[in-house]
């Protein structure tokens, strides 16, 4: 307010004051108003209102002149209703802006709440939601699953993988892959939309089917979501068609938990993915324990192998000719603390899987190597050991040099020693591995082809291979048992015949009878390996035997 204003206001306020005064009936209200007006105009403190009565006082005095006693009265009078009613007036005021504060305040933290409500929707959302297809996410799914756990009888999950999306990611760029995974989210979403439908990660997806009566509810939800997966999508251009395995696991609530159901779905993923793919498979109890102790069998390979678990047996390899052991095969088992001694055919391919098999391949030469190099033979001739190699080992970069090594340190001679690959390892397009085995047969080891004929046999590649020995598949000699049969004498002797004719002996591996062996020595085989002439056992069991063309069963 300007001086100005300040100036009029008082003179109105003056006048109001001096009218009351001489009106009759004197009414004290016009004081009440006239403090009210004063705390309207801003005057609102103690020195204030006193300053303003007391030009209020000057001013009906000078305007009203000599008072009379009575109109002196009124004035004072009137003048402390001014007072009274600007305190009324502040007091009112200030409880209104108090009031306007109160609710300012509320309506403040109603705002705060209510945005606090809209973050910490959004965090729960980007916390339990997959940001890139918006499907829930792990921590979602496992809560909705726990919960369906605790409310039905019975529970279903479908754990889906699309089939080689990491060809798309590798040809046409993550971009595309991201934007294929948003199409199957969509397409999953829209054909199973009474299931929660979940990504986990990477291309997985799972489903959640709840209250299932049994295992063909799910299957049904699988079939769907197969198909819904299938449907071609326009991403960028490219019309991309993918497959999806699923594995599947439906059992009753009771007694089992959210990690245990995923951890099972996940098992019988694998099961349909080896399977071929873009199929289901159901959870199996019975396979999933077999493939448990076989992935428990494998993990512990190592520990085996450091706690000295392993050794080896070996089986003679007989001339057909004199009955002498010409040479004797490593056969390697293991002390198991808890399952015994277990065979070859028990850990090597779980050991071939993983990976171990070239530590357990390198273990099994080096201790082959060791152990022939202390074999004596009244003969003076001592055999030769024979040491089967691994796909793996046949192709890593430093065979020749470890051979080379084992040789040098043992002090076996190379020409005692016997690598034998399989068929399909030989056959093989790498030229590296063959170029490691042509300088290994020129430093004078032996190299023979192991269960020959159950592969792909091309002759014309045999002939340019360093090979020494073809070990002939037991499958062939095992028609030998009947006399009457004449079809694998028959296959057998083309075999020796070509082989000869490749300046390649040949030993027939299996055989079990006299007859067996008396048929492959008409034939003109060279040698034979099997129970009729020995069982794996110690090297000792073997060596200083005499020579019988009979055999012996030990």
């Amino acid at each position: 307010m300007t001086q100005a204003q300040l100036e009029a206001l008082l003179q109105r306020l003056t006048e109001r004051l001096a009218v009351a005064i001489q009106s009759e009936p004197f009414d004290l209200r016009i004081g009440q108003q006239v403090g009210a007006e004063l705390v309207q105009a801003h005057i609102a403190s103690a020195e204030g209102l006193g300053r303003t009565i007391e030009v209020i006082q000057l001013r009906l005095v000078r305007d009203l002149g000599l008072l009379a006693e009575d109109v002196e009265d009124r004035m004072a009078r009137l003048l402390a209703t001014v007072a009274t009613g600007y305190a009324r007036a502040l007091r009112d005021r200030t409880l209104d802006e108090q009031e306007s504060i109160r609710r300012a305040a509320m309506m403040a933290r109603a705002q705060a709440e209510r945005a606090l409500r809209e973050s910490e929707a959004r965090f729960r959302h980007q916390a339990t939601h997959d940001p890139l297809t918006d499907l829930p996410n792990r921590t979602l799914f496992t809560e909705r699953l726990a919960a369906a756990i605790d409310a039905a009888d019975r529970v279903g999950v479908c754990f889906l993988d699309l089939d080689r999306f990491k060809v798309v990611n590798d040809s046409l760029g993550h971009q595309i892959g991201d934007l294929l995974l948003v199409s199957v989210a969509q397409r999953l979403r829209r054909a199973l939309g009474e299931h929660l439908v979940a990504r986990l990660g990477g291309d997985e997806f799972v489903i959640l089917v709840e209250r299932t009566a049994c295992t063909d509810d799910v299957v049904e939800v699988a079939e769907r979501a197969l198909a819904a997966v299938s449907e071609p999508a326009l991403v960028e251009g490219h019309e991309l068609t993918v497959s999806a395995s699923i594995g599947i696991v439906e059992r009753p609530a009771a007694g089992t938990s959210p990690m245990e159901l995923m951890r099972a779905a996940d098992s019988t993923l694998h099961w349909a993915k080896a399977a071929g793919g873009a199929r289901w498979s159901v959870f199996d109890a019975d396979r999933n324990r077999r493939e448990l102790a076989r992935y428990a069998l494998s993990a512990a390979i190592p520990a085996a192998l450091d706690r000295g678990e392993f050794y080896l047996d070996y089986q003679p390899l007989t001339s057909l000719r004199d009955g002498r052991v010409l040479g004797m095969e490593a056969l390697v088992r293991w002390r198991h603390p808890e399952l015994g001694v277990l065979r070859p055919d028990s850990f090597i391919g779980l050991a071939e899987e993983t990976g171990l098999i070239v530590r357990l391949g390198a273990w099994v030469l080096a201790e082959a190597c060791r152990e022939a190099r202390r074999w004596t033979d009244p003969s003076g001739d001592p055999p030769f050991v024979s040491v089967n190699l691994a796909v793996q080992q046949v192709r890593r970069p430093g065979l020749v040099d470890e051979v080379r090594e084992l040789l040098r340190r043992t002090g076996l001679p190379p020409g005692r020693l016997q690598l034998e690959i399989t068929e399909s390892t030989m056959m093989s397009t790498a030229e590296e591995p063959v170029r490691a085995l042509r300088v290994l047969a020129d430093l004078g080891v032996r190299i023979a082809i192991d269960d020959f004929g159950t592969g792909y046999c091309n002759l014309a590649y045999l002939r340019g291979l360093p090979v020494t020995e073809l070990k002939v598949a037991g499958e062939f000699v095992t028609g030998l048992r009947d006399p009457a049969s004449r079809t694998d004498e028959q296959i057998l002797a083309a075999l020796v015949s070509l082989a000869h004719a490749l300046k390649v002996t040949v030993t027939a591996e299996g055989v079990e009878t006299a007859e067996q062996a008396e048929r492959l020595r008409a034939i003109g085989c060279d040698a034979a390996q099997g129970w009729h002439f020995g069982r794996p056992g110690p090297a000792a069991q073997h060596l200083g035997r005499s020579p019988a063309l009979s055999g012996t069963t030990v």
